[in-house]
């Protein structure tokens, strides 16, 4: 009998969701780099979870709470680049690429995010649109 396939995360990173993004989601743990989190932020948007998003946010910078378009789809997340952002680190970016599907149209989201650690854990402040 054939063994089921698991699903890799949608952060694109070759791991099952639960062992990856899904530990952060669920607050088993904080997400160790900025990139860490910049992926797992990526998930939350493909899985819809606002409560992440907020609770990952930079306190000066989170909206009052997050509005998903129900005909926009994440298809798939490119990291291009860090810089800093790990466990020595008190501040990082990730240069990133999000593809998406808008009502069937193809699309993509390139951004520099910027990211700081506030009491320990690593928070999304804002992002740079790239053209």
């Amino acid at each position: 009998m054939p063994r089921p396939t698991v699903p890799t995360c949608p952060c694109g990173l070759p791991q099952p969701y639960e062992n990856c993004c899904g530990r952060f989601h669920r607050a088993l743990a904080g997400a160790p780099t900025a990139e860490a989190l910049m992926r797992s932020r990526y998930c939350a948007f493909a899985r819809k979870d606002a409560a992440y998003l907020l609770r990952t946010w930079h306190p000066d910078t989170r909206p009052p709470g997050v509005d998903f378009d129900p005909a926009l789809t994440w298809t798939g997340l490119e990291v291009l680049e860090t810089t800093d952002g790990s466990a020595f680190h008190q501040s990082g970016t990730v240069t990133f690429r999000a593809r998406y599907k808008d009502g069937g149209r193809a699309g993509a989201l390139h951004e520099r995010s910027q990211f700081l650690r506030v009491a320990g854990a690593w928070v999304y402040v804002d992002g740079d649109f790239i053209e």
